[in-house]
């Protein structure tokens, strides 16, 4: 009698213990969907932001023209005043400050809603992290809950692939890391340091713009060149994560003007051929194969020493092939695939046979140090409704 009852006292504790988790849980899971909204709210008040900052930079270039004219035309009364009245210079000069006043306006907004948006990101970030810290607690309550209920059969199975998930989401992790360091760097290094350098600049048409105008216009006007690097630069930074133009002109276009680009920066030659007919492709599977040509053309610029690369893009009838052939030193494959055991190694190549398997295709690597390498890739168009449109890194 004393067994059963020591029995039913363990069945309600644990009993009593289930609930109180399940509780938690759903604790757990509203503070998960609170955050959630607000990175909605978050998300959606930036990219809101991002418009008003480009509406801006727009307005700032149309300034910047009409203020250049507007001291054209006080330089060339200047020159003749004698077929000018007193009236006409100084309308000429009352229009050149305002739109001098207006542009310092403007580039004042701009620093605001610069700043704004790097708080938006920072907030967005920190609630990220908050999601993903309420996930993680769900799925160990989760298993929790499996070991107290019995189904240890089920809870083994959940493990094992709760294990695989967590190694890719490890390497996923890693990778959105790396990624964002690379973007601040960017940034850091490009237009950071020309906002910078804009303060100062315009500091000094500050003070020289009453004591010496010849100056302070040529000061403004190399501010001006510093601002269109700065926006070059920004352009590019956004062009790399995400380049629209695969959504408007589509993958070959847009890999073509890619190659370009990689040949002016790095100098190595490379033959881009089209084979097939080309077929519109789910932007899943066009932001994949972009990314392994970037990525894969990367690799080259910084490892392999490479004069020439071939890369070829055949459109099949079932799928897509493609082929990027390099003419480097190469490497021994075997150092790399003990290397990739590693959560710690690259994520470049793990990345790019991820991506490809999970669309169901195939990547196959061959390489041997002084003889180049090749990457070979296939990816069917039949897999690609099982994979969720859109890039989640």
């Amino acid at each position: 009698m004393s067994k059963i009852l020591k029995v039913a006292q363990l069945d309600k504790i644990i009993k009593r213990t289930i609930r109180a988790i399940n509780e938690s849980k759903s604790e757990i899971y509203e503070i998960s969907e609170i955050s959630r909204r607000e990175c909605k709210r978050l998300e959606d008040e930036l990219a809101d932001l991002k418009e008003q900052v480009k509406q801006l930079i727009c307005e700032i270039e149309v300034l910047e023209v009409a203020l250049k004219e507007s001291k054209r035309r006080l330089m060339l009364i200047n020159k003749n005043f004698a077929i000018h009245t007193e009236e006409e210079l100084k309308e000429a000069y009352e229009k050149a400050d305002n739109l001098r006043i207006e542009l310092a306006v403007k580039r004042e907004m701009e620093r605001f809603l610069i700043k704004r948006r790097n708080e938006l990101e920072i907030r967005i970030k920190d609630a990220l992290k908050t999601v993903q810290k309420a996930d993680k607690l769900i799925t160990q309550v989760g298993v929790a809950l499996g070991y107290l209920t019995g189904d240890l059969q089920e809870v083994s199975l959940q493990l094992e692939g709760l294990q695989h998930k967590q190694l890719l989401g490890l390497k996923i992790i890693k990778a959105q890391e790396e990624e964002r360091q690379r973007v601040a760097r960017d940034i850091h290094d490009g237009p950071a340091q020309m906002m910078s350098n804009v303060v100062l600049k315009a500091e000094i048409c500050e003070r020289l713009i009453d004591t010496d105008p010849k100056k302070a216009r040529k000061e403004l006007q190399n501010l001006k060149k510093i601002m269109r690097d700065s926006l070059q630069d920004v352009r590019k930074i956004i062009y790399n994560l995400r380049p629209m133009s695969l959504d408007d002109l589509g993958l070959v276009p847009t890999l073509q003007r890619y190659v370009l680009t990689f040949q002016e920066e790095s100098g190595i030659s490379v033959s881009f051929i089209t084979k097939g007919t080309q077929s519109e492709l789910k932007s899943v599977i066009s932001l994949t194969v972009f990314r392994i040509v970037q990525e894969a053309l990367n690799n080259v610029a910084k490892h392999a020493r490479a004069r020439n690369v071939i890369m070829q893009l055949e459109f099949l009838d079932d799928s897509l092939k493609l082929y990027v052939y390099d003419d480097g030193v190469g490497f021994d494959t075997e150092i790399l695939n003990e290397r990739n055991e590693d959560i710690s190694s690259g994520f470049g190549l793990v990345s790019m046979r991820e991506r490809v398997e999970l669309l169901g295709g195939d990547m196959r690597l061959s390489s041997e140090p002084g003889k180049g390498t090749r990457l070979n890739i296939i990816i069917p168009f039949t897999q690609e409704e099982e994979v969720h449109d859109g890039e989640q890194d």
